[in-house]
C-alpha cells in the first residue's frame, strides 16, 4: 500500500523526528527503533485463530444533567450525585504513568479544555506523550456528546468544529479524532452519521437502539453494520456502525469502580486464589455469551459507566489482573488486551467481512414495550427556543467578525463553547434537573450578551460614514420579542432599526415591534415612506407572568430585499401631538379572514383554513395527552400517554378578526391557559400560526401535554416525512419501522412519534399536494390518522418517569407553570411545480432557523437625514447573489488572519427539477469587501485536508453505483480568474481561505 504523506505530517516529520505511516504517526526512540505510536499504526496486535477481547477503559461524562458543568467538573454537590470530573482525569493520567499498556479514550473536550488549563508544562508534556503514543486517545473529540433528535445540523458541525481545533491547536495530528462515539443520545439520527463520515471518521459506536431491534440483531448478528447515511450523497457518507453489546457498561460483575459493588480480583490472601479463578471463568463465560452474537473473532468490552475512574488505579488494576489471568487460564482461546474504539475498528475492517447495511435511522428508541422515548423531543420547550435563538445569533455574530475585518475575539470563543454545551444529549433535550436547566439559560444568556458586544461593535464600523465615531452608537439586541417587549422600542420616540440578514439569499420579511405610540413613520435607506401597521397585542400575551412591557401594540411592516450577509436600516419615528390620529387597526366585523385563503372560526373554537386556489382544507385544533399516573407515566424522557387517548379542550374562550393592508389576523383565546392567534400577511403564501400555552394548570393533579393537530382532507396513506436534524427529509410509515416488525399494542401513539427539528409533511399524491409543517424549534410530532400532523407544543407534568432525573418536568417561573410561545407556518405546496413550491418551503424552513437579526438604536431627536450622513444605512456582503439553492453555511474568523467558510447545496435529489441539480459557485469576487488570496479545501470538521482523508473501506451487501465525488489536493486553482466550486445535492464543502 502506498504511503501518503500530509505537508503537515512531513512538518512532524523533519520537527520531532517522527516517521509517517499510514494511519499513525510513529515515533523513534534514541535507539532509533519504532516506540509507541498514535493511530491504527499503534493498535495491539490481535492472533486470528483466537476470540480477541478489547477492553476499552472510558468514562462517560456529561456536560450537565443532574449537577451543572461546574458542579460535575470540581465535584461538588456530592449529595446528588457523586461525580468529580477533574478527578476523573487526575487519576487516568496517574494510571497511565504506571504501565505502558493501559490505555484510555475520553471524549468531551469541554470538560478536557478545563482541565488541561489548569495543569502546569510539565503535566502538559506528559499528557502530549500519551496522546502521541496512543494510550490517551480523543473519540468523538466535539465540545459536547450532542443529542441527534432535537438538534440542528449546524449546530451539531459547529460545535464538533470547535471541539477539533481546540484539540489540533493543542495536541496536533494524533488528537484527530476518527471514531464517532455516541453511547448516550436517546436515539440516532441518519444525519449525525453522515456529518460523522464528512468529518472523515471511520465507524461509529452506539448504545441506544430500540429494544426489539436490538434483540433482532444480537440474534441475527447485525449488529454490526455499514449504514447508508445519505441517497443524495451515496458511498461517500457510508459509516461503519457498531451497537454495543452491554450498553456502554462493563460486564455485569467487573465493574471495579468506587461506584460500584463488584468484588475485586483478590490474588493475595490466601483464598484469592479461589475468588480470581471464579471470577475468570464467569469473565470466559460472558465473553463466549456476548461472541457468539458477533461476526468476528473480536469483541468489545466497555470497562466504565457514566463518571467513572474517580480513583482510576483500582478499576485499572483489576483490569491488569483480568487480562493476565484470562489469558493464563484460556490463553488457548482468547486474546485480552487494553484496546480503544478505534483498534476495534481496525480488526473488524481487516477481517474482510461483507456487512449488512441500514438505510433509515433510530428513532423512536425504546427500551421496552411501554417506554418509547419520544417526550423529550419537546421537553423544556422554551429552552429549545433560547438555544435555537443562541445559534441564529452566533451566526450573525461570527458573520459580523468577518464582514467587518476584526479578529476573533475571547467573546466570540466563549459564545462558541456555550453553543457547544447546549448541544449535549442532556441541555437542548430538556432531560436535566431544573436547577442545570437554569443554568444552561444562565450560560446561554451571557453568551449572547458577549455576542451583543461584537455585533454592535461590527456594526458601528461598518455604518460608520467617514471616520469612525469616538463614541460608537449603540446596536442593541431585543431578546424579549417572544412575549412582545423590547424596551429600546418601547421607551424611545425615534429609533433606527437595523435588520441583519444571515442568510445567502436577499430576502423580504415582516417586521412586529412591540410600541406604545399611536402612529408612526417609517423611512427605509433611501429615504422612502414604509407602508406600516399597528395591531394589537393579544391580551394573553399582555398577561404573561413576568412580562414587564407598556407595550399594548405591535408596529409591523415589510422589510424588502434584505441584501445577503448584509443589513439595512429603518429611521422609525412616533407621530407627535394632541392631534394624531391612533392608527391601531380595529376589531373587523366580519366572519372570516384571509387573501389566498378563507380562515374562520367553528362553534368549538377550532380554525378553518381553505385553500382558495388548492384542493386544500386544514381544521387547526389544540388538544392535550393525559400525562399519566405513578408507574406508567409521561415524564422528561417518555411520552406516555393515559390510554393513548388525544383529549379536546372545552372552548370557553373568545375570539377576534383584525384586517388591515399587510396583515389579518385571528385572535383566538380556547381556554386560561391555550392561545393563538393565525395571521396571514400581504404577497405571502404561508399561514402563520402564532401558539401560546401555559401556565398549564395542574392543580386538578393531571398532567398535561399540549399538541396542536391540523386534520386535512389530503389522503396520506399512513405515511407522513419529518426532517432529520434540518436536512435532508425521512418517510415514516405509521406502525411501521423499516427494518423489523414492531408491535405497538401497549403504546399506539407516542410509539409513532418522531423529532421534528424543522419541518414535518405529508403527501396526497393523487391531488399532488402536499402539507407541510414548519417550526422555529424542536418538537415532537406524527400523523396518528390520515390526513393529520400533530406537533407536541408544551408538557407540564407531576411524576418523574423514572429514568434518572428524580424530578418531575413541572417547569415554574414567577411562581407559576411557564408559558411558552411559538410559532408554525403551514404551507400547502403543489407536487407539480416543485422548484417553486419546494424553493418556497426552503427558504421559509431558513427563514425560522436563521431570521433576519433586530438591532435597535435610540435616536432622540435625530431625523433621518441627520442620521443619513453619518451613517451608511445599507450593506451588503456579497458583491454577487448566489445561485438560489446555495447557502454560506458557515462564515467565521479562523486562524491567522484566515476564514472558515462552508458552502452547502440545500436541495435533495429529485427534490425539485432544476434546483436539485449540481451548480457551480466562484469564490472569487464573492464577498463584497473581502480579496481572496487562496483557498484550500477540508474536511467538514476543517480538522484536515481534503486530500489527506483516508477513511477505511467496508464491503456492503449492495450492487449500487455512486458518482465518484471530486476531492481535490491542496489549493484550489484560480482558471480564468476564477476559483469554481462545484456543489452536488445536499453535499456541503468546506474551505480555509487566505484573504488581504
Amino acid at each position: 500500500m502506498a504511503v501518503h504523506r500530509s505537508p503537515f505530517s512531513l512538518l512532524l516529520a523533519l520537527c520531532y523526528g517522527f516517521a509517517v505511516i499510514q494511519g499513525g504517526i510513529v515515533r523513534r526512540n534514541v535507539e532509533g527503533k519504532p516506540a509507541r505510536t498514535c493511530g491504527y499504526g499503534g493498535c495491539p496486535k490481535t492472533h486470528p485463530e483466537k476470540l480477541n477481547v478489547h477492553l476499552v477503559p472510558h468514562s462517560h461524562d456529561d456536560v450537565g444533567w443532574l449537577k451543572t458543568i461546574d458542579q460535575y467538573f470540581y465535584g461538588s454537590r456530592q449529595e446528588i450525585q457523586i461525580a468529580n470530573v477533574q478527578s476523573i482525569i487526575d487519576t487516568v493520567i496517574q494510571a497511565l504513568r504506571k504501565d505502558p499498556e493501559r490505555r484510555f479514550i475520553y471524549v468531551e473536550t469541554a470538560y478536557l479544555w478545563k482541565w488541561w488549563n489548569l495543569q502546569d508544562a510539565e503535566v502538559q508534556r506528559e499528557v502530549r506523550a500519551f496522546i502521541n503514543e496512543g494510550r490517551l486517545e480523543i473519540i468523538g473529540g466535539a465540545w459536547s456528546m450532542n443529542d441527534e433528535a432535537t438538534t440542528h445540523y449546524q449546530s451539531i458541525i459547529d460545535q464538533s468544529t470547535w471541539g477539533f481545533r481546540r484539540l489540533n491547536d493543542t495536541f496536533g495530528e494524533c488528537a484527530r479524532p476518527k471514531i464517532g462515539w455516541q453511547i448516550d443520545s436517546f436515539g440516532h439520527s441518519r444525519e449525525q452519521a453522515s456529518i460523522f463520515a464528512q468529518f472523515g471518521f471511520d465507524a461509529l459506536f452506539f448504545a441506544r437502539l430500540d429494544w426489539e431491534d436490538k434483540e433482532r440483531r444480537l440474534k441475527e448478528k447485525t449488529a454490526e453494520f455499514v449504514w447508508k447515511a445519505s441517497p443524495n450523497l451515496g458511498e461517500k457518507v457510508n459509516l461503519f456502525s457498531v451497537a454495543l453489546y452491554n450498553h456502554y457498561s462493563a460486564p455485569p460483575g467487573f465493574c471495579f469502580d468506587i461506584l460500584c459493588q463488584n468484588r475485586s480480583l483478590d490474588d493475595q490472601s490466601p483464598n484469592g486464589s479461589q475468588n480470581t479463578e471464579r471470577k475468570i471463568n464467569d469473565f470466559y463465560s460472558y465473553i463466549l455469551r456476548q461472541a457468539s452474537h458477533y461476526q468476528t473473532n473480536n469483541i468489545i468490552l466497555t470497562m466504565g459507566d457514566d463518571f467513572h475512574y474517580q480513583q482510576a488505579e483500582n478499576y485499572f488494576s483489576n483490569m491488569d489482573k483480568l487480562i493476565r489471568y484470562t489469558n493464563e487460564l484460556y490463553g488457548k482461546d482468547v486474546n485480552v488486551f487494553y484496546s480503544t474504539p478505534s483498534c476495534y475498528a481496525k480488526s473488524l475492517n481487516e477481517a474482510n467481512k461483507t456487512w449488512t447495511t441500514k438505510s433509515d435511522d433510530f428513532f423512536p428508541y425504546s427500551h421496552n414495550e411501554r417506554s418509547f422515548w419520544t417526550g423529550y423531543y419537546t421537553s423544556r420547550p422554551t429552552l429549545k427556543y433560547f438555544e435555537r435563538l443562541g445559534n441564529n445569533f452566533l451566526q450573525v455574530a461570527k458573520q459580523l467578525t468577518v464582514l467587518s475585518k476584526q479578529a476573533d475575539s475571547e467573546d466570540l470563543q466563549f459564545f462558541r463553547e456555550v453553543m457547544g454545551v447546549m448541544q449535549h444529549h442532556d441541555a437542548i433535550t430538556g432531560t436535566e434537573k431544573q436547577h442545570v436547566a437554569d443554568d444552561y439559560a444562565k450560560f446561554l444568556h451571557e453568551g449572547i450578551t458577549r455576542g451583543g458586544n461584537i455585533t454592535s461593535s461590527s456594526i458601528s464600523q461598518l455604518s460608520a460614514q467617514g471616520d469612525p465615531p469616538g463614541k460608537q452608537d449603540p446596536f442593541e439586541s431585543c431578546l424579549s420579542l417572544n412575549i412582545s417587549a423590547c424596551a429600546p422600542t418601547e421607551n424611545s420616540t425615534t429609533f433606527v432599526l437595523t435588520l441583519y440578514n444571515p442568510r445567502s439569499q436577499p430576502s423580504s420579511t415582516y417586521v412586529r415591534l412591540p410600541v406604545t405610540g399611536k402612529s408612526y413613520t417609517i423611512k427605509d435607506h433611501l429615504g422612502v415612506e414604509v407602508l406600516n401597521q399597528l395591531v394589537p397585542i393579544p391580551l394573553p400575551v399582555s398577561k404573561i407572568p413576568g412580562r414587564n412591557s407598556s407595550a399594548s401594540r405591535e408596529l409591523v411592516f415589510r422589510a424588502a430585499d434584505l441584501p445577503p450577509l448584509g443589513y439595512q436600516s429603518y429611521h422609525i419615528t412616533e407621530r407627535a401631538g394632541e392631534n394624531v390620529a391612533d392608527d391601531i387597526t380595529p376589531e373587523a366585523e366580519v366572519s372570516s379572514i384571509g387573501r389566498a385563503h378563507n380562515i374562520s372560526v367553528h362553534d368549538n373554537g377550532n380554525v378553518m383554513i381553505e385553500w382558495k386556489n388548492e384542493d386544500l382544507r386544514v381544521i387547526q385544533s389544540m388538544n392535550y395527552y393525559n400525562g399519566g399516573k405513578k408507574y406508567y407515566s409521561s415524564g422528561a424522557y417518555l411520552f406516555r400517554p393515559q390510554n393513548s387517548t388525544l383529549y379536546s379542550f372545552s372552548y370557553n374562550g373568545s375570539f377576534k378578526f383584525y384586517k388591515g393592508a399587510l396583515v389579518e389576523e385571528l385572535h383566538l383565546t380556547v381556554n386560561d391557559y391555550v392561545s393563538e392567534v393565525v395571521r396571514v400577511y400581504d404577497k405571502d403564501e404561508k399561514v402563520e400560526v402564532e401558539w401560546m400555552v401555559g401556565p398549564i394548570p395542574v392543580d386538578d393533579n393531571v398532567s398535561k401535554e399540549v399538541v396542536v393537530k391540523y386534520s386535512s382532507n389530503l389522503e396520506s396513506k399512513g405515511s407522513f416525512f419529518t426532517d432529520s436534524n434540518g436536512r435532508e427529509m425521512m418517510k415514516r410509515v405509521r406502525n411501521s419501522r423499516p427494518t423489523w416488525n414492531i408491535s405497538l399494542l401497549l403504546e399506539p401513539v407516542a410509539a409513532n412519534y418522531y423529532p421534528v427539528t424543522t419541518k414535518i409533511s405529508l403527501e396526497d399524491e393523487g391531488k399532488k399536494l402536499r402539507l407541510s409543517v414548519l417550526n422555529d424549534r424542536a418538537q415532537g410530532g406524527s400523523s396518528i390518522n390520515d390526513g393529520e400532523l400533530e406537533v407536541m407544543l408544551h408538557r407540564r407534568l407531576l411524576q418523574d418517569d423514572r429514568l434518572g432525573v428524580g424530578e418531575a418536568l413541572n417547569e415554574e417561573a414567577f411562581g407559576t407553570g411557564v408559558v411558552a410561545r411559538g410559532v408554525h407556518h403551514l404551507v400547502g405546496s403543489s407536487l407539480v411545480d416543485l422548484d417553486a413550491s419546494t424553493a418556497r418551503e426552503k427558504a421559509l424552513a431558513k427563514g425560522l432557523a436563521l431570521r433576519p437579526w433586530v438591532f435597535i438604536t435610540p435616536a432622540e431627536n435625530v431625523t433621518f437625514a441627520e442620521w443619513k450622513i453619518s451613517h451608511h444605512m445599507q450593506f451588503k456582503g456579497l458583491s454577487t447573489n448566489l445561485p438560489p439553492n446555495v447557502h454560506i453555511l458557515t462564515l467565521e474568523p479562523w486562524k491567522e488572519g484566515q476564514i472558515l467558510l462552508r458552502l452547502e447545496h440545500i436541495f435533495e435529489i429529485e427534490e425539485a427539477k432544476e434546483l436539485s441539480k449540481p451548480v457551480e459557485v466562484n469564490l472569487l469576487g464573492l464577498f463584497a469587501n473581502l480579496v481572496i488570496k487562496e483557498v484550500r479545501e477540508t474536511t467538514l470538521g476543517a480538522n484536515q485536508w481534503i486530500g489527506d482523508m483516508r477513511r477505511l473501506e467496508w464491503v456492503i451487501h449492495s450492487n449500487e453505483i455512486h458518482e465518484e465525488f471530486q476531492k481535490p489536493n491542496g489549493s484550489l486553482p484560480v482558471i480564468n480568474g476564477t476559483i469554481t466550486v462545484l456543489l452536488r445535492p445536499m453535499e456541503i464543502r468546506t474551505f480555509i481561505i487566505s484573504v488581504q
